[in-house]
């Protein structure tokens, strides 16, 4: 249990879209000269680097606690845009007492005095960074990429997305663009729900918080050189279901004063969850959970008095429910919900529904994307009947046993076939390791994904669409080619390999042309790539797929059986 600790220890912060490799969010970012920008939103000094600049730390609303967010309506003068704002308050490790092993671990870790110092997490911190190559002018209508990150809808913030090598391989590549990251709630702030915040109208706060963000940018972004006409945005894990819940926000309505707020989507690990309403048993359990552990309890109006209490005394109950690094793992106690009015059902309904916004996308996933979310179940049996157990009581509590059974067995218990894939019987590191590691991380991203490319495809079938599956890292030991492992070899360029460099390159074309396959435009054509990417169709499902040194495809048809069962239960496999 120790080693598994540890294990999952040095790879939480990456999975989760914890801190990966990027600039201390306490500090200023590198600068020489001021620049100064002024917009509707008011006047901002930015920070000139040598081939990027940036304006770090905008507000762009105030987050009254559990309450929607509130444009500001004054101007900001002279507004410093040189350092790093606070993060929202974060909800990485338990803080129930006696809760779980690791959860209790990480909750005493991030709460030392240097994190608490380095996040400066407060609930006024809905701010926003830009970064655009040096010298760009007024009028350039650059393109806009526009980042929401990732961590299981309960951590994250955007200063530890420095998005300034992004810029500078855009630049490099002869594409470009200006890049925003955004702050947006988290966790009991931004995804709590119950019966007394869906009638208050402050369920899904998180994503509201996302969407007055891209109205900001339809605002303002010209007077940095962008096009708002020209936004395309992109997540990860949490991040990417978020850019799905954008698409289908309002039934698909992404009008901002007559115009689109964006006009493409690129989701990393993540599209369409199954999940019950903001009013449901599950939901109302979490409310009435936070409230019970307060003072509220038993008072005539919990929902006003939660917003009153001392932050502590809200953080300690927010904070206290099982974490996504523990035992239960994906089955999270916040996530997006159906509300009646910003999702008005299950996102994958919607889609079935056609009520989603019409713009092409990127999709794809890791290679092995349960692995990390399976490290802490070894107490669980192995067996079929144990990890039919497991998801009955955690997972998928409206499906029968039968259901969930059948759906079980179609994970063969040979370990050659379990994830970490393609690496024959090792890796298993307790019984049922492997198996559960597929399940899960196909239930959760891989064949969800498929679901959402067939049925986009049904109801729209001339909206393109491109799918990847990264292998990047294969042979890694336990976790293979982990969950967010692309934030290193995407997002940072870390590595900077094969795979690094063309999948950069890929997205900028699309941010520019809606093809990833399309080097037009831009200063140059540097950004062409040598590997075709064909576009998904039920008729050619053929994912392409990314390795360090090389590319190739792949017929996105394996584990077909447990994809017909998922999508044959879906209705009932709703979290």
């Amino acid at each position: 249990m120790v080693r598994l600790a540890c294990l999952l220890l040095a790879v939480a912060g990456t999975a989760l879209a914890a801190p990966a490799p990027g600039p201390d969010p306490a500090a200023a970012p590198e600068a020489a000269l001021d620049v100064t920008v002024s917009a509707p939103a008011g006047t901002f000094k930015g920070a000139a680097r040598p081939d990027v600049e940036a304006f770090t730390g905008i507000p762009f609303a105030q987050a009254p606690r559990l309450a929607p967010p509130v444009k500001y309506t004054t101007p900001f003068d002279n507004f410093d845009a040189t350092i790093y704002a606070p993060a929202c308050p974060q909800f990485i490790g338990t803080t129930k007492p006696g809760g779980d092993f690791f959860g209790q671990i990480v909750n005493f870790l991030t709460n030392t005095p240097f994190l608490q110092a380095a996040l400066k997490q407060q609930e006024d911190c809905l701010n926003l960074s830009i970064y655009r190559p040096k010298g760009t002018a007024l009028g350039a209508k650059l393109p806009v990429l526009f980042w929401i990150y990732g961590g299981a809808f309960t951590l994250g913030w955007n200063s530890m997305y420095d998005g300034g090598s992004l810029v500078s391989a855009a630049v490099t590549s002869g594409k470009p663009y200006i890049f925003v990251a955004i702050n947006y709630r988290v966790g009991g702030w931004g995804f709590l729900h119950g019966k007394e915040v869906t009638a208050a109208g402050a369920s899904n706060l998180g994503l509201q918080d996302q969407r007055v963000a891209l109205e900001w940018v339809a605002d303002n972004i010209g007077a940095f050189g962008g096009d708002p006409a020209k936004v395309t945005i992109w997540g990860e894990s949490a991040g990417a279901i978020s850019v799905w819940d954008q698409i289908s926000l309002l039934d698909g309505n992404n009008i901002y004063n007559g115009k689109p707020l964006f006009r493409a989507g690129i989701m990393n690990s993540g599209s369409i969850i199954p999940t019950q309403s903001s009013t449901s048993k599950k939901a109302q359990a979490v409310y009435d959970t936070v409230v019970s552990r307060t003072s509220c309890k038993g008072a005539a109006d919990t929902l006003a008095c939660l917003r009153q209490i001392p932050y502590k005394e809200f953080f300690d109950a927010a904070n206290s429910l099982p974490s996504a690094l523990g035992f239960e793992s994906i089955a999270l106690a916040y996530l997006p919900r159906p509300d009646g009015k910003w999702l008005t059902a299950s996102t994958d309904d919607l889609v079935f529904a056609k009520k989603y916004a019409d713009v092409p996308f990127i999709i794809g996933d890791q290679e092995d994307e349960g692995t990390i979310f399976s490290l802490m179940q070894s107490k669980i049996s192995g067996s079929t009947e144990g990890i039919v157990g497991y998801l009955n009581s955690l997972f998928f509590d409206q499906a029968t046993p039968e259901q969930i059974r059948a759906h079980v067995l179609t994970y063969p218990t040979d370990l050659t076939v379990g994830s970490p894939f393609r690496t024959w019987a090792f890796n298993e590191v307790y019984p049922g390791y492997k198996r559960l590691a597929a399940l899960l991380g196909d239930a959760a991203f891989t064949l969800t994904r498929r679901v959402l490319l067939r049925a986009t495809n049904s109801v729209r079938p001339n909206t393109p669409a491109w799918s990847y599956l990264a292998s990047y890292n294969y042979g890694t030991p336990i976790i293979g080619t982990f969950h967010a492992s692309d934030i290193v070899q995407v997002f940072f360029g870390i590595l900077p390999n094969y795979a690094s460099k063309n999948i950069r390159n890929y997205y900028a074309n699309f941010v520019y042309n809606l093809d990833p396959n399309d080097a037009s435009g831009g200063t140059s054509q540097n950004s062409k790539v040598r590997d075709a990417w064909p576009r998904w169709t039920p008729a050619n499902p053929t994912l392409i797929q990314f390795y360090a040194a090389y590319f190739t495809q792949l017929k996105d048809d394996f584990r077909q059986a447990s994809y017909e069962s998922l999508e044959k239960y879906r209705t009932f496999f709703q979290l």
